[in-house]
């Protein structure tokens, strides 16, 4: 995900991606045909049936004729939302017969809540709640942590019109693939939600997810390599590592501890086993310290991390050393509270690379916090230093903003140089502390393969890329070399910087970076370009502005490649590309492939690249 200088998504984007996990989990279940990997195994067959016996949702009509779809008519709008025959399939889920024979009233079957009920899981829907139904009457529920094929105990915490989100109180029979988590808070972290899930099976469930969003939001017609049809779904590539794969981790300080759920077992009454965010508000705190990650849902509340799995070792030594010296000089350098905006450390983020001459770790340690107070961090800097030979670049940036941006307005260096390196792909890439790096470095090594393939370079170095939403540069950049020329655009100006540097870093003299806003398009944008013969896309969460879905439309490159870390704005925005406002006419391109790509296992995050040709 690529950084974003505004914190909150646009309503347009927030819709978009909202109105799509309500298709993936709330509407009418019917029979469809599903397709999983060609494994033979007994754990593929199982895992496959177990996800495919029933169909997330109904086939959605044209977004462009007042039906379901994630943005309304003029592709505009984010303030209507009309679900059409949807909503009579709402309506029919929740009524069901009485004693007499007559449908009741599907108000009162409307659970209430704090209300505990018993649900089945039947599938995974966008962002990894499970699409779950209340055992006695089909009440549609999604619960987070619940797989596919379980029965459990939830208790409503949220109504949302059609239907309702619970927490995960007790499990009454498991899934066949579930397994015991191998993190101590997994139970209480929101971001590996699907770690006790075999690895196996949470690839299966997003290649479902992906293969649905496409198919039902973007209103294609879709079949696997192989199949009659002209659009090709590729199976999903898996992740060689499941752990330890992550490049940069953002914690928080904080001066409330969130309790792990564990800790209930130390109370002298202990509360019934529930789901963590659900009981903790209730609890006093421990400490006035804490270091790690936002308990979930919760802006002030931070739970302590000592080891995350995701990310290397020596980071994990790094995060356990900072926790100790700041707790141990608390009263000189004081947590940031949440809800007065008060105190000094507000985050830490490790990054880490590699020395592209020995192959050496390298760490680069970014302390965010409110003032500019360097003899503060001083003691906190030469600790490091001394016990870590890796950590090569610490920084301090500094912020004034009472939001949780970990970005800061300044930035300072306290030890060693501005950036650390990495190799990809055969270059060498400088990595600044604000700057975009894919954070999964092995699997991007897949990802970018996937995004050359999809380019189908025609091998004579004619062809004249665009790579939009670049940052530093690493898509494009590895292009260069088989390509006439690579014009990178990118809102983030240090990334723009970086992405010079790593140019000049690799002698690559046919690239040429642009620092503008790419939601914010004029009517000159492009004009000083030669035209493109193959776009390449890679936007954050929100996906494509509707300015330049309706510029993409206009352009017609021969070709488009969109590289996605959110599946459910992808497909409203192929829809646009490849469906013409009326929906009877084709639109301005073709759907050629979609190949989802698991970067962050043990996360709902799904990342995918879809090729897309020209109809002129």
């Amino acid at each position: 995900m690529k950084h974003c200088s505004v914190v909150a998504a646009p309503s347009w984007a927030m819709a978009a991606t909202a109105k799509a996990a309500l298709a993936l989990g709330v509407c009418r279940q019917r029979p469809s045909t599903r397709f999983f990997f060609s494994s033979s195994s007994p754990f593929a067959l199982r895992t496959a049936t177990s996800l495919s016996s029933t169909s997330t949702f109904p086939y959605a009509k044209h977004h462009h004729n007042n039906t379901w779809a994630v943005m309304e008519a003029d592709h505009h709008s984010s303030q209507s939302f009309e679900l059409g025959n949807e909503a009579e399939d709402m309506q029919g889920l929740q009524s069901v017969p009485s004693s007499s024979g007559k449908a009741r009233d599907p108000v009162s079957y409307f659970p209430k809540r704090g209300q505990e009920l018993e649900l089945v899981c039947e599938s995974l829907a966008f962002k990894g709640k499970g699409v779950c139904k209340v055992k006695s009457t089909g009440f549609v529920v999604l619960c987070d942590r619940a797989l596919p094929g379980e029965t459990l105990v939830g208790r409503i915490v949220k109504k949302k019109g059609s239907y309702a989100e619970a927490c995960k109180l007790k499990t009454i029979s498991p899934h066949d693939n579930a397994i015991i988590p191998p993190c101590l808070y997994a139970g209480d972290c929101g971001g590996c939600k699907m770690q006790n899930l075999a690895y196996e099976a949470q690839i299966v469930a997003k290649q479902q997810q992906v293969y649905d969003l496409i198919l039902r939001v973007g209103n294609f017609k879709l079949t696997y390599v192989g199949g009659s049809s002209e659009t090709h779904f590729r199976p999903i590539v898996p992740c060689a590592s499941q752990y330890h794969y992550r490049n940069k981790m953002e914690f928080s300080f904080g001066v409330q501890r969130w309790k792990l759920s564990n800790e209930h077992s130390r109370m002298k009454e202990p509360p019934k086993e529930v789901a963590a965010h659900s009981v903790q508000d209730s609890l006093p705190d421990c400490e006035d310290f804490a270091l790690g990650l936002h308990a979930p849902g919760r802006f002030d509340k931070i739970l302590h991390i000592e080891k995350c799995l995701l990310q290397h070792d020596v980071a994990n030594q790094v995060l356990v050393t900072v926790h100790e010296f700041c707790q141990k000089h608390i009263r000189d350098v004081t947590a940031f509270n949440a809800r007065t905006h008060c105190g000094f450390l507000r985050h830490l983020m490790i990054r880490s690379g590699r020395d592209c001459q020995n192959g050496e770790l390298q760490l680069m340690v970014n302390v965010v916090t409110s003032d500019y107070e360097p003899d503060l961090l001083k003691p906190l800097v030469e600790h490091l230093v001394s016990k870590f030979p890796q950590v090569v670049s610490i920084l301090n940036n500094v912020t004034a903003s009472v939001g949780g941006s970990a970005v800061g307005e300044h930035e300072y260096l306290l030890h060693g140089v501005r950036t650390i390196t990495e190799c990809l792909r055969g270059l060498s890439f400088e990595i600044s502390a604000n700057s975009f790096f894919q954070t999964n470095t092995a699997q991007a090594e897949v990802l970018y393969k996937l995004v050359e393939e999809a380019c189908m370079l025609r091998g004579d170095c004619t062809e004249v890329v665009w790579d939009l939403f670049c940052g530093t540069g690493t898509i494009g950049l590895t292009l260069a070399k088989r390509i006439k020329h690579v014009y990178g655009y990118e809102i983030v100006p240090e990334a723009v910087a970086d992405a010079c540097r790593n140019a000049e870093r690799n002698n690559i003299h046919n690239a040429t970076f642009i620092q503008g806003d790419l939601n914010k398009l004029t009517a000159e944008f492009g004009r000083d370009l030669p035209s493109p013969d193959i776009v390449i896309i890679d936007p954050n969460r929100p996906g494509l502005h509707p300015k330049l879905t309706k510029f993409l439309t206009k352009l017609k490159a021969p070709r488009i490649v969109y590289v996605s870390c959110n599946p459910a704005t992808c497909a409203r925005d192929l829809d646009y590309l490849c469906h013409a406002e009326d929906g009877l006419a084709t639109g301005s391109y073709r759907l050629v492939s979609v190949q989802p790509v698991d970067m962050f296992p043990h996360t709902p995050h799904i990342e995918c690249v879809c090729a897309l040709e020209s109809l002129k």
